[in-house]
């Protein structure tokens, strides 16, 4: 199966008018597996580390560590803004670079980068509808 095509579908579902919040997306697996791959064209590219880290970090279910270190995704390193624990929604900012969204579902880790000037809060409604169509799947 090709979760790439599940990026296209997240691009689609951040649009403000005709265009999307979302410039780069991609999708883990809970033990830090990649799901989409980089030949995608918005592929958010994560290294083993960043994704392992990710992985482990929302396994924890809380922002303990991001809080302290920061979301590091794409080589960049994102200030940690919140958490919120009803969704599991895990929210980072980096002046000048965007901002980095990721949200947990039962095997996967959805996750979005929204373009400097952009809407987070479109994007992070977005991530939610992957998230949560992956939660009703049993994934």
């Amino acid at each position: 199966m090709s979760w790439d095509s599940y990026i296209d579908n997240l691009m689609g579902h951040s649009k403000l008018g005709d265009t999307c919040q979302i410039d780069k997306a991609c999708i883990i697996g809970r033990d830090g597996s990649a799901w989409t791959t980089a030949g995608h064209a918005c592929a958010l590219v994560l290294s083993d580390e960043e994704r392992q880290k990710i992985s482990s970090e929302v396994a924890k279910r809380g922002n303990h560590g991001f809080a302290v270190s920061g979301i590091k995704a794409g080589g960049i390193k994102y200030q940690f803004l919140r958490y919120d624990d009803e969704n599991e929604v895990y929210l980072g900012k980096k002046k000048g670079e965007g901002s980095i969204t990721l949200q947990g579902s039962k095997s996967a880790v959805v996750i979005a980068h929204t373009y400097e000037g952009g809407q987070q809060g479109n994007s992070n409604k977005a991530v939610g509808v992957i998230a949560e169509y992956l939660t009703s799947l049993g994934m």
